[in-house]
This record gives structure tokens, C-alpha cells and sequence, in this order.
């Protein structure tokens, strides 16, 4: 049987801010290109943000409210698939599969599981497509960590058999892709935050989101006894495999570092906090990326102008000639990875095919991942 090569990708990452989606072309070969027909982005309205927020934590009567904002999260996906549909001119008959992430609210692989909340069969009957979902799960159940699993897409999509590539992620958690021709495996894994901690520190003070271009992280001085008691947390210098989440890098966590600097000014914190997440990038690509020709930038932290000079300048220092840009100039925008990764994972799935790498996830080995909720 031919399967169908038009997917539709959904992905509500850890800055907890909205659904970005996109349509894609998938062809059926494992070099085949990719091509994304039609993106969208749905925001998730305050009350839904602020639920998520407390559900990363335990609390009363939580089974419930976890359900109902799994219910909400379908229908903002639905939203976004008809969005998507109109967009890109085609009919949902058309299409295969929706590869849906939901939402991040506990990710313990130490503890056997990750809990990713949606509501799929709901969104199959309210799309009348094929959802697969709960994407995780089955590589923690081989012993995986179940994160990240973008590197198989980075692989497929941004691989060069000519020089070597970093693709970096840089969500609300950061990930790296070490993309090395000829290489017998993959390496990639979660560095540590990526804008988690800086748009909670803004939103703290200044009530934003998010910080604009890293104009008020421009604007400070970066602390560097501050910088430096925020890097011995033990998960930087833990080896790959290794993948995190706001089970670590939390409020509480910033509080507890802050306790002995309360006199840096808010605008020097947030300039420490960028600092912490482009040194502890720069640091995994020296380690095991020391002659990539190319570091490309994709997630929200593609943005964030103050991060990517950083990040530069952290390379450069480290003796690194490696230009640093966004995914855009190899052909993908920045705020599509991750959606796109989701929609291929869900022609993986469809075709029978593994989605995860082992050598990034430390599994067992290659495993079919996700769950089929039939339209």
C-alpha cells in the first residue's frame, strides 16, 4: 500500500507559549526531501499557560485538571490544523497523519515514564485524520530518555556528506545534533536550559513573555561568580545520553542560586542567565564538535540576537571559526524544525520505520514510536 506523503506536524514546546504546526511534503525514501507546504501558530491563551505552569508540579486534584487542559490542547491543535488545511489549499482526505507532540508537564526517564498531555482521540474526531501521538514513551520503555528525538530529523533534513554540522535547538530547553559525515552514529542530547529560565526571570519583572531580541539581556553585565555557581549544577558535567526539563530548571532553581547574589540587578541576572545558556552550548560543540564548519540555530532562540552573539563569541574564545546562523539559510525556518521533526516522525511511524537514534537516546536500540488514534 502507497502511504500517503502529505503529514501535518504539531509541536507546544517548553516556553509554553503556543502550537506552531506545519504541513509537509514527506517523500517515501529515507533521502527524500522534505518540504514544508504551510505553517500556523496558535498561542495558548493565558488561563491554559498558567494551568500548564502548575501542572509542572504536584497539586490538588490534579488528574482531573491535567484531562481538561489535555482537552483544551486538542482543540487548540484542531484550531491549528484547520488553519493549516486552509492555508496550504488541501483537503484533510489528502492527509496521512497528524504527528502531535502535546505538551511537556513531566519528563522523569530515571523514573520510567514522560507524560506529554493531549487529548489525541479527540483531536482525530474533531480533525477526521489520523493522529499519532505519545512519541516518548516507547524509547523510555526500552530505556531511553526519550528526548530529544529531533536529531534523527536533523539528521535527515540539514546532514552533509561534505563537512560536519551542529544544529541547535533552543526552545525552552536547549538540544544539540552533531551531524558528522561517514559518522557510525549520532551524537545529540539536552544541554541544559535554553530560554526557560530567561523568560521567567522577564516575566518576573518586567511582564513580558519573553525577552524581545535579548535587548534587556543587552543591557546588563553578566555575573560572573553567579554564572559560575549556576554551572556547577551537576547535570552539565553529566555525559550523553542525557535529557532535561523543567523537572530541574524551575523557579525554584533560579531562586535557589540567587540566594547568595541578591544584590546583582535584575538586567545583570538576565544577562547571566543568557550567558549560562550560550556557555553551556558552546561547551557540549567544543567537546565533541571541535571542527564543525557550521552551527545553525533553530526554536525561538534563533531570535534572540543577544543569545546568538553569545554564542559566537563563547565559540570564537574557544578557538572555533564556525560561523553561527539560523536554519534559515539551509532552507528550513527557524520556527519550523521542530513541527516539521514531528510531522516526519509521524510518517516513521506510519511507514513502520524506528524514530528514535540510540546512540542519542541510549535505548536498547531502534524502536517504532508513537501511538495510532485512528480518524
Amino acid at each position: 500500500m502507497t502511504i500517503p506523503s502529505v503529514y501535518i506536524g504539531l509541536m507546544s514546546g517548553t516556553s509554553l507559549d503556543g502550537v506552531d504546526g506545519v504541513v509537509a511534503s514527506i517523500g517515501d525514501d529515507d533521502d527524500a526531501p522534505i518540504t514544508s507546504l504551510a505553517s500556523a501558530y496558535v498561542p495558548f491563551p493565558e488561563s491554559l499557560k498558567a494551568e500548564l505552569m502548575a501542572l509542572q508540579r504536584c497539586s490538588e486534584n490534579e488528574l482531573h485538571r491535567e484531562a481538561m487542559a489535555g482537552n483544551a490542547i486538542a482543540a487548540l491543535y484542531a484550531d491549528c490544523t484547520e488553519r493549516l488545511l486552509a492555508a496550504a489549499k488541501i483537503d484533510r482526505t489528502g492527509v496521512a497523519g497528524i504527528g502531535a507532540h502535546g505538551q511537556t508537564i513531566r519528563h522523569r526517564p530515571e523514573c520510567g515514564f514522560t507524560r506529554q498531555t493531549n487529548n489525541p482521540a479527540l483531536l482525530a474526531e474533531l480533525t477526521g485524520i489520523d493522529v499519532i501521538a505519545d512519541f516518548r514513551s516507547r524509547d523510555i520503555a526500552a530505556g531511553g530518555q526519550g528526548a530529544p528525538l529531533v536529531p534523527a530529523f536533523h539528521q535527515a533534513v540539514f546532514g552533509s556528506a561534505a563537512e560536519a554540522r551542529v544544529v541547535v535547538n533552543i526552545g525552552g530547553i536547549a538540544n544539540l545534533s552533531i551531524l558528522q559525515p561517514g559518522a557510525a552514529s549520532l551524537v545529540g542530547f539536552d544541554t541544559g536550559p535554553g530560554n526557560v529560565l530567561m523568560d521567567l526571570w522577564v516575566h518576573r519583572h518586567r511582564n513580558a513573555p519573553y525577552d524581545e531580541g535579548g535587548m534587556w539581556a543587552a543591557s546588563g553585565k553578566v555575573s560572573e561568580p553567579l554564572l559560575e555557581a549556576m554551572r556547577s549544577d551537576p547535570y552539565f558535567a553529566l555525559p550523553p545520553p542525557k535529557s532535561t526539563g523543567r523537572d530541574l530548571f524551575h523557579a525554584d532553581w533560579l531562586d535557589r542560586m540567587l540566594r547568595h547574589f541578591s544584590g546583582v540587578q535584575p538586567n545583570d541576572v538576565q544577562a547571566t542567565l543568557c550567558a549560562l545558556t550560550s556557555t553551556s552550548i558552546a561547551d557540549a560543540i567544543k567537546q565533541f564538535a571541535p571542527g564543525a564548519a557550521g552551527i545553525y540555530v533553530c526554536g525561538g532562540g534563533a531570535l534572540n540576537d543577544a543569545l546568538m552573539a553569545s554564542l559566537a563569541e563563547n565559540l570564537r574564545q574557544g578557538g572555533m571559526t564556525a560561523s553561527v546562523q539560523s536554519t534559515e539559510s539551509l532552507g528550513v525556518m527557524a520556527n519550523q524544525v521542530e513541527a516539521l521533526a514531528f510531522a516526519w516522525l509521524a510518517h516513521r511511524f506510519c511507514s513502520r520505520k524506528p524514530g528514535n537514534l540510540a546512540s542519542v537516546t541510549g535505548a536498547r536500540g531502534p524502536r517504532l514510536l508513537g501511538a495510532l488514534y485512528p480518524a
